[in-house]
Parts: C-alpha cells; sequence; structure tokens
C-alpha cells in the first residue's frame, strides 16, 4: 500500500518574488513547509541567479500548472556587451571579448530580428538531458555536444535602458520555452560584440504580477500561520487563458467522476474549456455536443 502523504490538503497559487541565490526547487520546498501543504510545484524554473515571479501551486492547483506554463511571460535583463561566457551568463568564465561598442541605434535595429516566431538554441549550461545526462553536467566535463534549435515566440523585445557603453537593459515578452541567456548571446554575436546576461528578472507570467509577489523573509515570517493562507490566490486563477463554461449541479458529481456531462457556454465543439460551478473549477476538458469530455477534474 502507498504511503500517505502528510500535510494539509490546500490549494491555491503564491506569487513568490523570487530572490538571487536559491533554485526554484528550493523555493517550492520552502513554501510546502510553510503552508504544510500536502503537494506543491511550480509554473516555469527560473535560474538561481534569477529573481522575479516565481508562481508555486499547491494541491489541486498543481493540476492548472500547464495553463501557466504556456502563458505569456515578461522579463526585464541587462546584457554585458563586450564579453561572451561559456554560461551566457555572469557566473560562467569569459570565453572572448570585444572593444565593439554597438549604438543604442544599431541595438534597436538588430532587436528586431529576435521578434516573432523565432528558432533559439538553449544554452550548454541547462538542466534539459542530452542523451540521458543533464547539458549543464556534459558542459562541465568539457564535453562536446550540440542542443538542437527550439521555436520560441517573442511577442516584443523593447530597449529600456543604456546606464553606460557596455550595458544594455531590455524588456522582453515571450511565450513558452525561451532562454534569456540565449538572447543575451544571439544579440551579442548579431551586433559583432559577443553578450551574456548580467541580471535577470520575471516582472509577470501569465495572471501573476511581481507586484503581487511576497518574499521568503515574508513566507518565513508567516509559516503555518492564517495570514500566510490570506495571501493564497485560488486554483481558478491558473485557468484564466482557457473559456470557461457553467456546469449545472446535477452535472458535478459526473465531471468530477471522470464522466462527460452537460454543461453551458459560448463555446465552440472541440474547445479546451473549464466547468465553473458556484464559483469553483469543476473539470477541464474538451466540449463536444454540449458536454464536457474532462482532462482533468478538481477534488472539492
Amino acid at each position: 500500500m502507498a504511503r500517505k502523504r502528510k500535510g494539509r490538503d490546500i490549494s491555491g497559487w503564491l506569487v513568490v518574488d523570487k530572490p538571487a541565490g536559491i533554485t526554484s526547487t528550493a523555493v517550492v520546498n520552502k513554501v510546502r513547509w510553510a503552508f504544510d501543504a500536502k503537494k506543491a510545484g511550480h509554473a516555469g524554473t527560473l535560474d538561481p541567479d534569477a529573481t522575479g515571479v516565481l508562481a508555486v501551486a499547491l494541491g489541486e492547483a498543481t493540476k492548472t500548472v500547464p495553463y501557466i506554463t504556456d502563458a505569456l511571460k515578461a522579463y526585464t535583463f541587462t546584457v554585458r556587451l563586450g564579453q561572451a561566457t561559456n554560461t551566457d551568463d555572469a557566473d560562467g568564465e569569459v570565453t572572448a571579448t570585444s572593444d565593439t561598442r554597438p549604438t543604442d541605434d544599431e541595438i534597436k535595429a538588430a532587436l528586431g530580428q529576435f521578434v516573432g516566431d523565432i528558432m533559439q538554441v538553449p544554452p550548454a549550461f541547462l538542466a534539459v538531458k542530452i542523451d540521458g545526462q543533464r547539458a549543464y553536467k556534459r558542459a562541465r566535463d568539457g564535453e562536446d555536444f550540440e542542443i538542437a534549435a527550439r521555436p520560441l515566440w517573442v511577442e516584443e523585445l523593447l530597449l529600456i535602458d543604456r546606464p553606460d557603453a557596455d550595458h544594455v537593459t531590455l524588456e522582453m515578452t515571450c511565450g513558452k520555452g525561451g532562454y534569456v541567456r540565449a538572447i543575451a548571446r544571439d544579440l551579442g554575436a548579431a551586433l559583432g560584440c559577443f553578450g551574456h546576461v548580467r541580471e535577470l528578472r520575471r516582472i509577470w507570467s501569465g495572471p501573476f504580477d511581481v507586484e503581487d509577489g511576497v518574499t521568503l523573509d515574508q513566507i518565513d515570517a508567516l509559516a503555518k500561520s492564517p495570514e500566510l493562507d490570506a495571501h493564497l490566490r485560488p486554483l481558478e486563477v491558473g485557468l484564466q487563458d482557457l473559456p470557461m463554461v457553467h456546469c449545472p449541479a446535477d452535472s458535478v458529481t459526473k465531471l468530477r467522476n471522470g464522466n462527460p456531462a452537460l454543461v453551458m457556454g459560448d463555446v465552440e465543439y472541440g474547445d479546451e474549456c473549464w466547468a465553473c460551478h458556484n464559483g469553483h473549477a469543476i473539470a477541464v476538458g474538451v466540449f463536444k455536443g454540449g458536454e464536457l469530455h474532462p482532462s482533468r477534474v478538481f477534488v472539492a
């Protein structure tokens, strides 16, 4: 018999303003401890040195993580011009330098090639597995290997500040799977001067804004208290990019048992949507012939 997981049956989203110097996994573990929650996860990893929005899901809200992961996100980041590093950020070893420094107009002109549907080669120092082994481990061991280019949608990429000749601050809005370090590396290459990320901050992710985030110090101070619970946002926030349909009372049990049931709403055949009853999410599924065919159900 499987061991019963300890902790509270508590569900919802917590927006954390992640500090530098800690992994996303460590933040999730801290949040799970502070809420004494049975289950927790996050919607989109931030590098240890990155700061900003880390959306942490508890309990039933973990079932909505894919919809936040797929949502648009925005970052502000500072690129150090004139230097390439092996990690494409400030933690790495400098591998190439240049005395060339582009003008603001040259930078703005170059940004256009990184907007829209682009193909991006992720940084070598990455947690993804290549032939069964983490890329960063192979990179640290000095192995030669290739990472295939991946598609990325970039909604917007803007120059917002030029503190000095060596640095430029940009703001990017992009879809799932974007690597800011790769943008900095490739922009530096396009400008003929090299570049790497000096600072990185995620300012919003889907419906979650950094201004609404709680700090780790606040989490520590309020741990296992009703005051911390008050910062939790409902799991339904994670579904806001999906259309909603209304679930009558006699359909609730059917849907929660994983069976198709009657729903009402302005959706088309084949649309993915979520069913709501009295303000609470019942299920996510596909609308067919007046019924929702559930793919995810939420426990009351």
